[in-house]
């Protein structure tokens, strides 16, 4: 599957209606971006059952800000819609097969789980005094 370009407008439901889905911010004038593209590209086609989406940080700086992006290509992997995975910098391809490798071994019910106790830890914290 190629690349899906993502906007303000179906970023969010591209997160929430799919399992899997990397997300590479770049612009136009950045010069890692664009060898980093060719390889984000190929890994679409090499994995169909993931999503890889695209935000143009020039035309979406709405969305780009949101994120707080501040250096590009940054790379996020979303998963049951929790994001694990927020690195800027270009992966070269073997390091990209083994991002997703792990992303697809990782036991969603457990990081669920982590997720829950963390927020309930959270909220009990606030009432400690």
């Amino acid at each position: 599957m190629a690349t899906v370009e993502l906007t303000l407008d179906n970023f969010e439901t591209t997160i929430s209606d799919n399992d899997t889905v990397i997300v590479d911010f770049w612009a136009e004038w950045c010069g890692p971006c664009k060898s980093f593209g060719p390889t984000f590209e190929s890994a679409s086609e090499e994995n169909e059952d993931i999503v890889f989406g695209k935000v143009d940080t020039e035309a979406q700086q709405q969305l780009a800000g949101s994120f707080g992006i501040r250096s590009i290509p940054t790379l996020m992997v979303f998963r049951d819609n929790v994001l694990l995975y927020n690195e800027a910098g270009a992966l070269p391809p073997a390091a990209l097969g083994s991002l997703i490798e792990q992303v697809r071994a990782l036991d969603m019910d457990d990081v669920h789980r982590q997720i829950a106790e963390q927020e309930s830890q959270e909220a009990h914290a606030g009432h400690d005094h």
